[in-house]
This record gives structure tokens, C-alpha cells and sequence, in this order.
């Protein structure tokens, strides 16, 4: 049976090598076995383990629900697993579906607004009669929802990615916020994370621009001076709970 570095194997399963650590921390993949000098060597069944990690996650399974599968999966018995996969798919249809009929309703509202936006500006400043203010009687109530966590949080705020690698880049940001060793708040509402010596501070600049591309709404402030290591996100009002849901809360 073959074996593998950990990049190599991060290079064929399509994981990060922090990803790999992280999974190793919590018990989800381990190494197969260590070189004389330590190293981390990974096999074939490691891959068939990832690639079936990497299933759950493509259909939205939480790491949580991951876990989960992987405990039956090693009874070396499919139907168990397919049977628990298919009753977490079902779910997740329906959950889906109430977010399809979300977003129908508010691409409604954005529709009635845009209408109404379209006619001729008043003659002056903005005002309670102008369509910059004043709703339509056929525009619905505002609802919208964002997905940046693990469950939706009502904000008038939107990350643009796809929601099949929403799994994959929260796994990103837990493996190196596992590094964090205190959270602070900040007077200005924003967070501050400062992180052991050992984090890995080229992903930490990573994911801070891959989110940063997708989140504009976030802005970052990563520090590397005397007192260590550590990151300041800011976002806009109302925005708390997405934070948290992302990087923790304060202590």
C-alpha cells in the first residue's frame, strides 16, 4: 500500500495540509504512521476516509454531521451510513428549500424597489415622498438571510460565495483559529484575536484575502509585533452575530 507526505496527500485529496492537522486534532483523520524524524505519513484507506469527508461537506454536512458519518463509516457497513447520509441529505432538501423560497421573496423586493427606483428623481434633496425612501404598497416587508456560519443569520450584509465551499473555508478558519489563545473586543465593535506562536500566519493572510474577496463587508488588520501574533476584524452594525458565528466572541 502506498503512503504519503502530508502535502501529498493534502495535494490528492484536495485539503489543506492545515485542514489535515486540524482534522488530526479532533480525531477525524490521523496518520497511519511517523517517520524516524516525526513526519506524518497518511495511506490509501486515508484517502477513501477523505474522500468520503470531502462528500459530506460537498452536500453541506457541518463537521458535527461529518463526524458523525465517519464513526459508521468505520463499522465497514454501508447501509448504516447510507441510511444516516440520506436522512441528513433529506434534511438538508428541505432546508434548502425554505432558504430557495427566502430568497425568491426578497429578489421580489428587490424587483418592486428597482421598479420604483427607475421613475424620475424629485425635484430636490431626498426626502420621505422620494423613491430613495418611501416603500411601495406592493413591495414586501424586507426579509433577507445570509448563510456565512453555520446557520442563517438575518443581515443587510452578502458574501458572494458559493454555498457548496462555504464547508470547506469554515474547516479553513477553524484549523488556524484553533491557534487563537484569547479574543478581545474592541471599542470600535470590532474583534481582536491574538494567536499562539505557532499559527500559521501565510494561511491566517490566506484566508483573510480569499474572505475579504467574498465579504467585503469585513475589514482585517493582521499585526505581527512584540506582543505576538494577532488579527483585528471590523464589520459593519447589526453584523455581531456573523462575526461570532466566524471568529469566535470575546472572552
Amino acid at each position: 500500500m502506498s503512503t504519503y507526505t502530508i502535502g501529498e496527500i493534502a495535494d490528492r485529496s484536495g485539503f489543506s495540509a492545515s485542514s489535515l492537522r486540524y482534522y488530526e486534532g479532533i480525531g477525524l483523520v490521523e496518520p497511519t504512521s511517523r517517520t524516524a524524524s516525526g513526519y506524518r505519513l497518511y495511506n490509501d484507506s486515508s484517502l477513501d476516509r477523505l474522500a468520503f469527508i470531502a462528500r459530506g461537506k460537498q452536500l453541506g454536512c457541518t463537521l458535527d454531521e461529518v463526524t458523525d458519518l465517519v464513526e459508521i463509516w468505520d463499522g465497514q457497513r454501508c447501509g448504516p451510513v447510507q441510511r444516516r447520509f440520506h436522512d441528513l441529505v433529506s434534511g438538508k432538501i428541505r432546508g434548502a428549500r425554505a432558504q430557495i423560497a427566502e430568497l425568491t421573496e426578497f429578489a421580489t423586493q428587490l424587483q418592486a424597489a428597482a421598479e420604483q427606483l427607475s421613475a424620475e428623481p424629485v425635484d430636490g434633496p431626498c426626502d420621505a415622498d422620494c423613491a430613495c425612501l418611501s416603500t411601495s404598497s406592493t413591495e414586501p416587508a424586507p426579509t433577507s438571510a445570509v448563510a456565512l456560519g453555520r446557520k442563517p443569520v438575518e443581515v443587510p450584509v452578502a458574501c458572494t460565495l458559493e454555498p457548496g465551499a462555504m464547508p470547506d473555508r469554515l474547516v479553513e478558519w477553524e484549523a488556524v483559529l484553533a491557534a487563537a489563545e484569547d479574543r478581545f473586543a474592541l471599542d470600535d465593535g470590532g474583534l481582536r484575536i491574538e494567536f499562539a506562536a505557532n499559527v500559521d500566519v501565510g494561511e491566517l493572510a490566506r484566508l483573510i484575502a480569499a474572505e475579504q474577496h467574498c465579504c467585503a463587508f469585513f475589514s482585517f488588520a493582521l499585526t505581527v509585533d512584540q506582543r505576538g501574533t494577532a488579527l483585528e476584524v471590523r464589520a459593519p452594525a447589526g453584523t455581531t452575530e456573523i462575526v461570532a458565528e466566524l471568529f469566535g466572541r470575546p472572552a
